[in-house]
């Protein structure tokens, strides 16, 4: 995307200022279309596209709780050893706004600006739990999830967002007990097993305590 960040262009300069061979950019420009993040205009090439300006949008307005909360984002990844993350929601999706990696050399990376689905993975469940509603279908395929999340405050993964991955998370409420954020452990499922998680929860719990306070709730 920072090939037309200064005004479109076409598939040939595309090709050229990235250096990519011309099937794996017309695979890459195809995707970017599909997910709105480029577009074509007309005899011009390719511009960024629409979908830019709301990832824009949210992530100026999450500055303030990613800088908060990156404090607690760390002294979460160091008390656990695995890498920690913090999601906001967008509509039917998830964004991470920050994200610290463990320094184990088996490990799970999360982008910063990475958009996920919510019915996969921890925090996904943390805010279908406490947050409005997405497509009934999911929430009656993960009711019972959701219920036990509700029921002991946190949310577990293991192998939903990726075969091997297992993931711990917590909610972050604003003053008004509001959902703001899910804050998370994550990491190879070898290290977070399922009889292993419950012991990754209070530290995740205390992480998202430590933001609402940092956020004066």
């Amino acid at each position: 995307m920072d090939a037309v960040e200064g005004g479109a262009r076409s598939f040939t300069d595309i090709v050229r200022v990235t250096g990519l061979s011309r099937t794996t950019a017309h695979r890459l420009i195809g995707s970017l279309e599909d997910y709105g993040y480029l577009f074509h205009v007309g005899g011009l090439g390719y511009a960024l596209g629409p979908r830019l300006l709301g990832l824009a949008t949210t992530a100026m307005r999450e500055l303030p709780l990613r800088e908060l909360a990156h404090p607690a984002l760390e002294r979460l990844a160091r008390a656990t050893g695995e890498s920690a993350q913090l999601f906001v929601r967008d509509g039917d999706r998830r964004i991470c706004v920050d994200a610290v990696d463990s320094d184990h050399e088996l490990r799970t990376i999360v982008d910063v600006g990475s958009v996920l689905p919510l019915n996969q993975g921890s925090a996904g469940k943390v805010f279908l739990a406490w947050g409005p509603p997405v497509e009934q279908d999911d929430v009656d395929r993960l009711a019972q999830q959701l219920a036990t999340t509700r029921r002991r405050g946190w949310a577990d993964s293991f192998g939903e967002r990726a075969p091997g991955v297992a993931s711990v998370s917590a909610p972050v409420f604003g003053p008004g007990n509001e959902l703001l954020a899910a804050i998370s452990v994550s990491g190879p499922a070898s290290r977070i097993a399922p009889l292993r998680a419950k012991n990754y929860a209070p530290a995740v719990i205390q992480a998202a305590r430590e933001v609402e306070s940092a956020l004066g709730g």
